[in-house]
């Protein structure tokens, strides 16, 4: 269940990449928000990377970081666009 609802917030992050992209407009976007998000899946992150060390929590792990790195990826095409 975590690893299929990881995904799906994962990948529901790609229309709006693919809408950037299309446009190169993300006048509509705030990077405060995007920041925050990021800064907050990081600590998510860090949470994860505990649990998997004591043996646990590989698909939060795993869906975490794709959430991370699409985030990240939004985050630059904001910078790159502005």
């Amino acid at each position: 269940m975590q690893l299929i609802g990881g995904v799906i917030l994962s990948v529901g992050w790609i229309p709006q990449i693919i809408q950037i992209l299309k446009t190169k407009s993300v006048s509509d976007l705030s990077l405060k928000a995007y920041v925050l998000m990021f800064l907050g899946i990081s600590l998510m992150e860090a949470y994860a990377i505990s649990l998997v060390v004591t043996g646990a929590g590989l698909a939060f792990l795993v869906t975490n970081t794709m959430s991370l790195c699409v985030v990240l990826f939004v985050i630059t095409l904001i910078l790159r666009y502005r």
